[in-house]
């Protein structure tokens, strides 16, 4: 298969290019577009076909669910049983955005797509050309992110490039995406609303609108071995090539440690990697370092970590230490997918 890769401008829609795509996925094709989270892998999300094709083309585990996009919000009502008033409050307050919501799935949607589960989750992305995409494939677009499975989710085209040229049939390339990480997941089928996965759309934000929300226990931890009911849940996500630890606590004990590996590391030839902060990337001795941002601005250090998990393929890097990056807010979620990525390889120092 020859993939083809059209340029796009969300501030001025090619509308024919967006039309192409969304013929390709009506035909049962495969599309990688941009959102303003990562690049997703589009296929029609109706069509059991196109969403196995999806997880061929990832190399994804078929019970890993995909999440469904809309672009208006009448679409909803048909993917589910029924819309819970906690939904109406959250899309009021959250789309077009990044936000996934867990419902109970209609019969409409095809367990393909959902992982043999009786649960669908769904978003409606708010990049313009996501939704022009959408709307044109025929309003329901199944979408995990464009990368092969287990690799760090794709922010610019060409990683997509990378991973899934001669895949796919088509790459809608926008550019530097928004976030850069992806939406937060919100379950609503059970007792409580909980977050399944942290995003940019905090638990603080979510409880604004909803009252007491709850956080699954396995975001900061490795998971039971449960099907996953949402994507990020059970397998290794996010990884580079090279082996990636994280280290916590001080910051000085740290920054001592890991320069402790890297001398280890370096001496058996191979080549080194750190991932740190404006205030500390110079304090570290290895060949290449690499700095997220600074700890004050959470939102930036999302924007640039898969970036720089996929330098780091680009440059060859075999071992690469990160510093802890927790927080309560974006943060958490940066240490959601830094963990996946690490294994759950995390030394703690006191």
């Amino acid at each position: 298969m020859k993939t083809r890769i059209v340029q796009v401008d969300e501030n001025n829609i090619d509308r024919k290019a967006v039309r192409e795509a969304g013929e390709i996925i009506r035909r049962g094709g495969l599309v990688a577009f941009p959102t303003e989270t990562v690049y997703g892998l589009g296929g029609d999300a109706l069509n059991p076909a196109s969403s196995r094709k999806i997880y061929e083309a990832k190399g994804r585990p078929s019970d890993n669910p995909l999440i469904v996009h809309i672009a208006e919000w009448e679409a909803l009502a048909a993917l589910v049983k029924k819309v819970p008033e906690e939904a109406v409050k959250l899309a009021e307050a959250f789309w077009p955005g990044p936000l996934t919501m867990i419902l109970e799935k209609s019969d409409l949607v095809p367990r393909e797509t959902t992982g043999g589960l009786d649960t669908v989750a769904v978003r409606m992305p708010s990049h313009k050309t996501a939704l022009a995409f959408i709307r044109a494939a025929g309003g329901y677009v199944a979408a995990p992110s464009a990368n092969r499975s287990g690799r760090p989710s794709p922010t610019v085209a060409k990683y997509v490039v990378q991973d899934l040229d001669g895949r796919i049939d088509m790459i809608l390339d926008g550019g530097d995406v928004e976030l850069g990480l992806e939406s937060t997941i919100v379950d609503l089928t059970d007792r409580a609303p909980i977050i399944l996965r942290p995003g940019y759309i905090t638990r603080q934000m979510l409880e604004k609108v909803l009252g007491r929300v709850e956080e699954d226990v396995t975001i900061l931890r490795d998971d039971s071995g449960q099907a996953p009911k949402a994507p990020g849940m059970k397998y290794r996500h996010y990884a580079p090539k090279g082996e990636l630890m994280i280290v916590s606590g001080p910051e000085e004990k740290v920054a001592d440690y890991i320069n402790v590996q890297l001398d280890l590391w370096r001496s058996k030839n191979k080549k080194t990697g750190v991932i740190a902060t404006d205030a500390t990337i110079n304090t570290y001795r290895a060949d290449v370092c690499k700095s997220a941002g600074s700890r004050l601005d959470e939102s930036s250090i999302g924007r640039k970590l898969y970036r720089i998990l996929r330098e780091f393929d680009d440059e060859s890097v075999e071992i690469i230490y990160s510093e802890s990056f927790e927080g309560a807010g974006v943060g958490q979620a940066v240490m959601n997918r830094l963990l996946k990525a690490a294994g759950h390889r995390v030394t703690e120092l006191k």
